[in-house]
């Protein structure tokens, strides 16, 4: 039951970035995604979509979905339409048109809130613009491909915090596993 809603966020997530932003192929929804997730972690020590980030050259990838993508993946297709364009230099982008309607009520103010602000702040930006972005010294990325080189392994969402909120917001991420774990 949980993993479906958290199924049915992520969807709408992703349909969300879609509609409100220009230039949404598949690295810039990635990246807003992935800000998403991070941003609503160091606040509250819980992800919106549940997804996981792995440090890949061009920034973070939840693999997870980047697969379902790859693959055609039928659930994912009900959603989301993925087709290609190819670009004037060359390269191909994987274009993206929602097939449901977004639903607001399946997030807090809070998320909405969010979500809104990372859709105006980046709507115009390019794939180019937003793998800069994630690549800023002291964001998770940064410190796991960079500062430690561990390539292509899994960013830990508790990176998101600051230094000085580490210990509180582990706190309050581990009481929302513990929560989560129970419920399954």
């Amino acid at each position: 039951m949980l993993q479906d809603k958290q199924r049915e966020k992520l969807l709408n997530v992703m349909a969300f970035f879609i509609q409100s932003t220009r230039f949404c192929g598949k690295t810039k929804l990635f990246k807003l995604i992935y800000f998403l997730d991070f941003e609503h972690y160091s606040a509250t020590g819980r992800s919106v979509s549940g997804m996981d980030y792995y440090a890949w050259p061009m920034g973070p990838v939840p693999v997870e979905l980047n697969d379902q993508i790859e693959n055609n993946d039928p659930n994912l297709c009900d959603a989301v339409e993925v087709s290609h364009k190819s670009l004037s230099d060359g390269k191909t982008m994987v274009v993206f048109t929602p097939n449901i309607e977004f639903d607001s009520k399946l997030f807090t103010r809070r998320e909405l809130g969010l979500m809104e602000s990372l859709a105006i702040e980046f709507n115009a930006a390019k794939a180019d613009d937003m793998v800069e972005a994630t690549h800023l010294e002291n964001l998770p990325w940064h410190q796991v491909y960079e500062v430690e080189g561990r390539r292509q392994q899994l960013i830990p969402y508790d990176l998101a915090f600051k230094k000085d909120d580490e210990q509180a917001g582990s706190l309050t991420a581990r009481e929302h596993r513990e929560f989560t774990e129970n419920y399954k």
